[in-house]
């Protein structure tokens, strides 16, 4: 039994399930229908995938050694994030308030929180994708995390590529299952104040995550 394997997997499903942008993303798009919420989760994982396959082919590291590119990338990471926080901030404050006639149609499992607005297959898609290719810190992580469970007495390439695999597979299995979740928890989650109130704090932990990335790169 391949014991750096089996640490790997806890230490990328760690990775993978932790609550952070891809996770509001794929939270926002899966209010508005299943099918943007899978959209996006799969745009997540394809993010996921152009970080393993730069790391695979050693470009992370030139990322990484060229403080000027890296910049470049945690400007339209962070100026993304900012972008996608504002826009759920503002759907949240346009989103008509919970009226006693729509709380009571959302409890009896009516459509009275239809979502202000539907998003495209595509436009999802694009969100998830660019949400998670723009991360500045996914080439860091993988050129600091993948090495460490590649035998000495192993191929690299064969190994790394395994790795690179596990994880992208892992965020197909994971993010998909959050935006069924959240549809299938949908007649709650959709009510007027409970989606005002998502809508509002995915809006506002992308806009604080796309802050973080513009401050770090200002005090650089």
């Amino acid at each position: 039994m391949d014991g750096q394997l089996i640490a790997f997997s806890g230490v990328a499903a760690g990775m993978v399930a932790m609550p952070g942008a891809d996770f509001a993303v794929v939270v926002r798009n899966a209010l508005d229908s299943r099918r943007a919420g899978v959209a996006a989760a799969v745009g997540v994982a394809g993010g996921l995938l152009v970080h393993t396959a730069l790391a695979v082919a050693g470009l992370a590291a030139v990322l990484v050694a060229v403080p000027a590119l890296f910049g470049a990338v945690q400007l339209l990471g962070g100026g993304y994030l900012l972008y996608l926080g504002s826009r759920a901030l503002i759907a949240a404050a346009r989103r008509p308030a919970a009226s006693g006639d729509a709380e009571s149609a959302g409890q009896d499992g009516g459509d009275a929180a239809v979502p202000a607005h539907r998003l495209g297959t595509a436009a999802s898609l694009r969100q998830g994708f660019l949400a998670n290719a723009l991360n500045p810190k996914a080439p860091v992580l993988f050129l600091s995390l993948l090495p460490q469970f590649v035998p000495a007495d192993r191929p690299a390439l064969p190994r790394t590529l395994l790795l690179a695999t596990m994880v992208v597979a892992m965020a197909l299995v994971w993010f998909p299952a959050v935006a069924l979740l959240v549809d299938r928890l949908g007649s709650l989650l959709r009510r007027p104040t409970v989606a005002r109130a998502l809508e509002a704090t995915t809006g506002a932990l992308l806009t604080v995550l796309g802050g973080v990335l513009l401050v770090e790169l200002a005090l650089a």
